[in-house]
């Protein structure tokens, strides 16, 4: 490959690390992302991946162009799976709203990271590790089951399956110790259960990219556009994470409803092989679940500001 085919992919990493290090630097400190925070991050890294595109129709030409746009719609419709399964994590580990920025950050950086790999060796990866699929299905559908049972108790890390198989090969501190993800004790190192959030944030978003990709393959395979679409609909995940974690706390049938996504991901995963369900039917299906959660939720608090009226002052 001469050096004139490496420029749109050297443009392209250079951009990709500007962006990062104007999102690193306005989020240096470690803070609850608020919903005007989400919405214009969203905003911003839906607008850069449509000036990417403008500028592949302009240099690759138009069928290049539509590749593009279709792979980045197909990604980022398929992308949604990722949020919940993020809100699943954050949940069972009971991370604080302050931390999970830094944590999808690094996270996203670690998957991009997987991501291209994948890319560049996709048939044999595919391939070798498509059993994954079925496995993580399955663990989806039986952890959202019992999301469902939890009710409203808040988990603990002690009683968290993951913390103590993991203490049994490396000791892991009993609870947060800030944004950090090792800390030392007495010469010891310890591991953070931030740690660990981090590594399944990063092994999640790659199994769900062993599903994904294939995807975009059936599209182009045209090895730029399709690391390029990947990364952009990757790059605007945790926005999207944030923006709609923001509308939906709080919500009293958020929990019912989020355990019946990642039931039917689950599924959707295990049966990927039977029938490939398309990504608009899956987005349509976890549209209409959120729905039914936010109406019921919003009956609920007016029900219970009726039955509770506020207090009179005399």
């Amino acid at each position: 490959m001469d050096f004139a085919a490496l420029i749109p992919w050297i443009g392209f990493l250079g951009i990709v690390g500007i962006m990062l290090a104007i999102d690193l630097g306005f989020n240096r400190e470690a803070h609850v992302v608020s919903r005007k925070e989400s919405l214009i991050w969203t905003a911003v890294w839906i607008s850069v991946a449509l000036l990417f595109c403008a500028g592949v129709f302009w240099r690759m030409g138009n069928e290049a162009g539509l590749q593009w746009f279709t792979g980045y719609v197909v990604e980022k419709s398929l992308a949604i799976d990722n949020v919940f399964v993020f809100l699943l994590i954050f949940s069972a580990f009971a991370v604080p709203q302050v931390y999970q920025h830094r944590l999808l950050f690094w996270g996203i950086i670690g998957a991009l990271m997987l991501r291209a790999i994948l890319i560049a060796f996709a048939g044999v990866l595919i391939t070798r590790f498509h059993w994954s699929i079925y496995v993580f299905g399955a663990f989806l559908i039986i952890t959202g089951i019992k999301f469902l049972r939890e009710g409203d108790e808040t988990p603990s890390l002690e009683d968290n399956r993951l913390v103590r198989t993991v203490r049994r090969f490396f000791p892991v501190t009993e609870g947060y110790e800030g944004d950090r993800f090792f800390v030392i004790r007495n010469g010891v190192k310890y591991m953070t259960p931030l740690f660990l959030v981090l590594v399944l944030i990063g092994t999640s978003d790659l199994i769900f990219a062993v599903d994904s990709i294939p995807a975009i393959y059936a599209i182009t395979s045209d090895p730029f556009i399709v690391f390029t679409s990947n990364v952009m609909a990757v790059l605007g995940l945790r926005a999207m994470f944030f923006l709609i974690a923001g509308f939906l706390h709080g919500l009293k049938y958020l929990k019912p409803g989020l355990a019946a996504i990642l039931t039917f991901v689950g599924a959707k995963m295990v049966l990927v092989d039977v029938y490939k369900v398309p990504s608009l039917v899956s987005l349509g299906v976890i549209v209409s679940i959120l729905a039914i959660a936010i109406v019921a939720s919003m009956i609920y608090n007016r029900r219970a500001m009726v039955a509770s009226p506020a207090p009179q002052h005399v």
